[in-house]
């Protein structure tokens, strides 16, 4: 699995003018490929008389799904450098969806690569990006009498904080860098005189 990687920060939109053709970019997180067409088809819906909307989406870390779409511009103008474009930035469980009103002048092969791919860059510098880092969930279980103090300490050293369930325990779920796992484990039983239990899950990703 991938370390890392980046992704937009939120949904947005980020318009740019090229010789009187509008093209308005529209991006968004995308977890699955599912969400990918579905804002693609909404961004269709509120753009019907648009000339074209292109569109490009990468979902995965290792970018594993990966589509686009010229939307009847010429073969390989529209879509693929819009992809090209997230690829290049490194942006993952993205979509972004170009939409052109034409404005009259022709801009040539070479013109809509650009302005496609062009627009995607803008859009992606005007939303911003964060990056996410893959941990190791993990499960602490603690009495409930130690538990609010563990909350904080765990809060206060950085550690991500999923959850926490009260029920004859209670149980805080958390994030762990694979690395720190060792690390954290020495600490826990330090800090609760070893009458926490630590339980490791699966993996997941979040907040660099």
């Amino acid at each position: 699995m991938q370390e890392q990687y980046r992704t937009v920060a939120r949904e947005g939109v980020h318009e740019t003018e090229i010789n009187r053709s509008r093209f308005i970019c529209a991006l968004a997180p995308a977890a699955t490929e599912e969400e990918a067409q579905a804002f693609v088809a909404r961004i269709r819906r509120e753009h019907p008389t648009a000339t074209h909307n292109c569109f490009a989406y990468v979902v995965g870390a290792d970018a594993a799904v990966q589509k686009a779409s010229d939307d009847g511009e010429p073969g390989g103008t529209a879509g693929v450098p819009m992809l090209q474009m997230l690829l290049r930035r490194e942006i993952r469980y993205v979509a972004a969806v170009v939409t052109r009103y034409y404005g009259g002048v022709k801009l040539g092969a070479g013109g809509l690569i650009r302005g496609y791919g062009g627009v995607v860059g803008e859009a992606l510098d005007a939303l911003g990006t964060v990056t996410r880092k893959r941990f190791r969930l993990a499960t602490v279980t603690v009495d409930h009498q130690r538990a609010g103090k563990l909350e904080n300490d765990l809060r206060a050293t950085g550690r991500q904080v999923r959850d926490v369930t009260y029920t004859d325990t209670v149980r805080i779920g958390i994030g762990l860098p694979d690395a720190d796992v060792d690390a954290f484990r020495a600490w826990l039983a330090d800090v609760t005189a070893g009458t926490a239990g630590l339980e490791l899950g699966g993996e997941a990703y979040g907040d660099a």
